[in-house]
């Protein structure tokens, strides 16, 4: 589950080169509002784990293991709270957490967007046409305007930004996610200040978390805070890195997420260096 931003090619090379050596059949999914996938505003995040089911069946899959980055987060742990006996296991990389009821985290770039949610629920469809045509006229400059964008970013993410292979996916998924329309990250926005429709601490299903501790858009403590919700969850700190952190390591969540389910997980923090795998 892609971020928000983000459509369903933001997969890491590494990610696809990975899958295909050890059999996995790894599928990027556009939400409703991004590429040529309608539009639409769930009444609360744990209705669209019935698309989910319905897309699932579609493609004749049986068992799925979720992975969401940062707010494909809540999408990964809806499908796992809606659909228990068909996700086996999820992991998060510095997912968002809920902004409303007692799971709540405080502080936090997304309660910019609590403030906001009265005036987001009316004028996203507006909104959401303006972000499409600015995109579209920005095209030809998507490539110096992610460079600027990295530019500004803490040391971590300027890293990654600065690998061609993962300038190319972002530019990939950029242009292609934006395509006919670009209202799905002010859905996102919108479901993400309201009551999620499930309980994290329901989640019973394996699920481990990474989390950059130099986030600077989803607070490091609201990764532990998280944790300290899901029943059967084990947290992996990713030492000196950012908000995109968790896709510099393709290979260990994927790998994480595949063998969760059949071994036994242990609820325990890890740590380590920069750049290790």
């Amino acid at each position: 589950m892609h971020g928000t931003p983000g459509a369903r090619r933001q997969i890491p090379l590494e990610a696809r080169a990975y899958a295909e050596a050890h059999g996995i059949r790894l599928i990027g999914i556009d939400r409703p509002g991004i590429g040529s996938s309608t539009s639409h505003l769930y009444p609360v995040l744990a209705d669209w784990a019935a698309d989910l089911e319905i897309l699932s069946d579609t493609l004749g899959l049986g068992a799925l293991r979720m992975v969401g980055l940062s707010g494909g987060g809540p999408y990964a742990l809806a499908a796992a709270a809606m659909l228990p006996d068909r996700v086996v296991s999820v992991g998060v990389l510095g997912g968002v957490a809920p902004t409303r009821g007692p799971e709540a985290a405080a502080g936090g770039p997304i309660n910019l967007a609590v403030r906001l949610a009265p005036a987001l629920s009316i004028a996203r469809v507006p909104l959401g046409i303006a972000l499409t045509n600015t995109i579209r006229v920005i095209k030809p400059l998507a490539g110096p305007a992610i460079d600027t964008y990295a530019a500004f970013q803490p040391a971590g993410d300027k890293k990654l930004l600065g690998r061609p292979e993962f300038k190319a996916m972002f530019l990939d998924d950029l242009l292609n996610g934006s395509r006919f329309q670009t209202s799905a990250p002010l859905n996102d926005l919108v479901l993400f200040t309201r009551d999620w429709g499930f309980r994290v601490a329901d989640i019973s299903q394996p699920v481990c978390w990474w989390h950059g501790d130099d986030d600077h858009i989803v607070p490091f403590s609201h990764g532990q805070h998280m944790i300290s919700l899901l029943p059967n969850a084990r947290f992996k700190v990713i030492a000196g890195e950012s908000h995109l952190g968790g896709l510099g390591i393709p290979r260990e969540v994927l790998g994480t997420v595949m063998e969760l389910g059949v071994t036994p997980l242990r609820p325990i923090e890890e740590s380590r260096p920069t750049g290790q795998v």
